[in-house]
């Protein structure tokens, strides 16, 4: 039986494990959560500016220095401060922002001859779990056979995904290219629907492209270039090619082994953003 005529199969997972911590770098503004950095109305003051409108909490001791020197040119004679509005200072906060997490994941037929999936799925769980934690929007593409499926929407209902998840069969090719276009294609949508909400990309995969070429892959990966993502390698075995990290450098993300992900020992470790 060929791989493409592979009988479709559906694994079970383990309890989802703690998983460590992956955020978008940089600092955003999206909606309130607990994944990234964000500039928010409440959080820890980190700084001062001029506010373009109307100021919003006010940064007393930036604004005073402002005012400061211009005192004797105000004709300042007694106490008390002269104040104009050009020296008004606003409070910036940081806080943390609720991310798009979307999860791109290979469900082909050489996942499951490895005996690889039910960890693929406990990964994700513990993925899932993280982002319900984390007021994120989450999103499932997967790829099989010959094409690439958009089998969650981007949705707040974390519980969706994980039903999905466990539901999802496995086998047939590994139409790599298609999955990372298709990729491609929903955050290109929801950044019009929601452009304030960074993405945060997790492709599952060990890089392998048995419906197309593992250059189509690396082309449609140059499309997800500046999109901060991490690469989740499932690729076993003693003998490694390394194709999920080549892929992932194409698409400057971060790699992280399967293995690791579910290690249930569990570092909880936040990646260092490049602000």
């Amino acid at each position: 039986m060929s791989p493409g005529q592979a009988r479709e199969q559906t694994f079970d997972a383990d309890p989802a494990p703690r998983t460590r911590l992956f955020t978008v770098p940089g600092v955003g503004a999206g909606a309130p959560g607990r994944r990234s950095r964000a500039r928010t109305p409440l959080g820890r003051t980190t700084g001062a500016r001029v506010p373009e409108g109307s100021p919003g909490s006010l940064h007393l001791r930036a604004t005073v220095a402002a005012a400061a020197p211009h005192q004797v040119a105000r004709g300042r004679s007694g106490p008390g401060l002269l104040l104009r509005r050009a020296d008004l200072r606003e409070a910036v906060r940081e806080g943390r922002e609720g991310n798009l997490v979307l999860f791109v994941v290979d469900a082909s037929g050489s996942m499951a001859a490895r005996q690889r999936m039910r960890a693929v799925k406990t990964a994700v769980l513990g993925l899932l779990l993280d982002a319900y934690q984390r007021r994120d929007k989450v999103g499932l593409v997967t790829f099989r056979g010959t094409r690439a499926e958009l089998v969650l929407p981007p949705t707040s209902s974390v519980e969706a995904g994980a039903a999905r998840l466990r539901e999802l069969p496995t086998g047939g090719r590994t139409p790599l290219a298609a999955g990372l276009l298709r990729a491609a294609e929903v955050l290109r949508v929801e950044r019009l629907r929601d452009p304030a909400r960074r993405p945060l990309l997790v492709v599952v995969t060990d890089g392998r492209a048995t419906s197309g070429t593992v250059e189509d892959a690396h082309r449609a990966a140059g499309l997800l270039a500046g999109v901060a993502g991490v690469v989740v390698d499932c690729e076993g075995g003693h003998v490694r090619l390394g194709l999920a990290g080549a892929l992932a450098t194409r698409m400057g993300a971060d790699t992280v082994r399967l293995d690791d992900l579910t290690d249930l020992a569990g570092m909880i470790r936040e990646r260092r953003s490049a602000a």
